[in-house]
């Protein structure tokens, strides 16, 4: 028996939430589909249980660097008990998701969505016809294509052990790497990071991401640069990687590995051809309103569509753009601009707006104030080593081009920055507003002027 729907959503993370709930509002019959408990990857396998285990490696550091400054003793992490209260968060969830649903009148359907036509689709032994779908599924691993690649977790595995190994391997060196290896390094582990690039954390800006490496060092992370691997291979005693870096062979010995190389759409398993959507390579081809070329029917959004910066507030922009273009037809477009990135290290870094290369490759006229500070009170307080920042203000108009942040409470200073480059307010408006004394937000002033804080 085929069921009728006006949307049918695949996947169950932030941009379905977003955008089943208005259209359900607006009376359409929704259905919503995922093989995998709902939720999506950012509550349930993402960067909400990886911020909850960062709690517990934040009071490590604190303490750590509060010793023989009024703190005494010595803490550790009890990693079964973190993971404890990790999944004190995100048991309850797939519960509340379909609960959810069920108030707001979606049909829910757990199973492996896979299109027979260009608007029906199968879940297990229910057919779907659709007037419009939504591809929301989220992102996966990409291949490692090496030799021993069935020896390697994910990062969604890795977040589910309930007993951290004593020798850890990292392949990649972007966000999962460098915040995994933060956590596990506190957590007691040795850590090795295996990186292809010529850096860590190759988004962020390189004078930052050089300062942060101080931090790393103190960890005794292994960090391996231009290190590519070339397989992995299972030993009596666990796993040996080996890498080729600059012409010459490394390998290292651990107890687990962990993909940490990137992700990309998760789409192998719909069966697009069935449903007339093309493809560039990996990616869907998508007009500029999150709107398949070939096929009209079928709309995608977050990582899926694989549009914007790979985050989970652009999840939820683009789930509203596509609600909005369905009722109303096509008139709304994504707004990428202003959009902030944190890698949660410890201390983080953070970037918004335009690196310094961007900024000059476009022809920008613009100045640059960088300067690393921790000698400003918000590091001294924290007896924090890494802090310091690098904004680019555009010198005709004192429009706010890109800030670039790394040390306490960049997290959340970014955010501000972000709002100054969405909503047009310049360096003077900025410097212009008072803010509560004394907090990492009221160093935002001399970030701009270039000079030193008054402490």
């Amino acid at each position: 028996m085929t069921k009728p729907y006006e949307l049918v959503i695949i996947g169950s993370g932030t941009a379905a939430q977003v955008a089943s709930a208005r259209v359900r509002a607006a009376g359409w019959r929704v259905a919503v589909v995922d093989h995998r408990p709902f939720g999506g990857t950012c509550a349930l396998r993402g960067c909400d249980p990886k911020k909850m285990l960062i709690s517990g490696a934040e009071a490590i550091d604190a303490a750590h660097r509060m010793r023989e400054h009024g703190v005494a003793g010595n803490l550790r992490i009890d990693w079964r008990e973190l993971v404890t209260f990790k999944r004190s968060f995100t048991t309850p969830i797939p519960i509340k998701q379909e609960q959810r649903y069920a108030r707001q009148g979606i049909d829910a359907f757990h199973g492996m969505a896979r299109f027979t036509g260009p608007d029906t689709i199968a879940v297990a032994d229910q057919e779907l016809k659709a007037r419009f779908v939504l591809i929301a599924t989220g992102a996966r691993p990409v291949p490692l294509g090496i030799p021993g690649e069935e020896h390697v977790i994910t990062s969604e595995q890795f977040l589910e052990l309930d007993v951290l190994p004593s020798r850890i391997a990292l392949i990649g060196g972007g966000y999962i790497a460098a915040e995994f290896s933060h956590i596990a390094a506190r957590a007691g582990a040795q850590v090795t990071v295996f990186q292809r690039a010529q850096r860590m954390l190759p988004t962020f800006d390189p004078d930052l991401v050089s300062w942060l490496m101080d931090k790393f060092h103190e960890l005794g992370i292994d960090v391996r640069t231009r290190a590519a691997v070339r397989s992995v291979h299972k030993t009596t005693a666990g796993f040996v990687v080996d890498a080729s870096a600059d012409g010459s062979s490394q390998s290292a010995a651990v107890d687990l590995v962990v993909h940490a190389a990137g992700r990309g759409p998760d789409l192998d398993d719909l069966d697009l051809a069935a449903a007339q959507v093309t493809r560039d390579q990996a990616r869907l081809q998508l007009n500029e309103f999150l709107q398949s070329v070939s096929n009209p029917r079928i709309y995608a959004a977050g990582d899926a569509a694989g549009r914007g910066p790979p985050l989970t507030p652009v999840s939820s922009h683009e789930g509203k753009i596509v609600a909005s273009n369905l009722l109303e037809g096509n008139h709304n477009t994504p707004n990428y601009r202003g959009v902030p990135s944190v890698a949660f290290t410890i201390p983080p870094i953070a970037a918004v707006g335009l690196s310094e290369a961007s900024a000059r490759a476009q022809g920008l006229k613009f100045r640059v104030n960088a300067e690393r500070t921790s000698d400003w009170y918000t590091a001294r307080r924290l007896n924090e080593r890494v802090y310091g920042f690098k904004t680019l203000v555009e010198e005709a108009t004192g429009r706010i081009l890109g800030v670039h942040l790394v040390g306490p409470h960049a997290e959340e200073v970014i955010n501000l920055f972000a709002l100054a480059i969405r909503h047009d307010l310049n360096a003077d408006d900025l410097k212009a507003t008072m803010f509560a004394y004394p907090t990492g937000a009221s160093d935002i002033g001399y970030m701009l002027e270039g000079s030193s804080a008054v402490e």
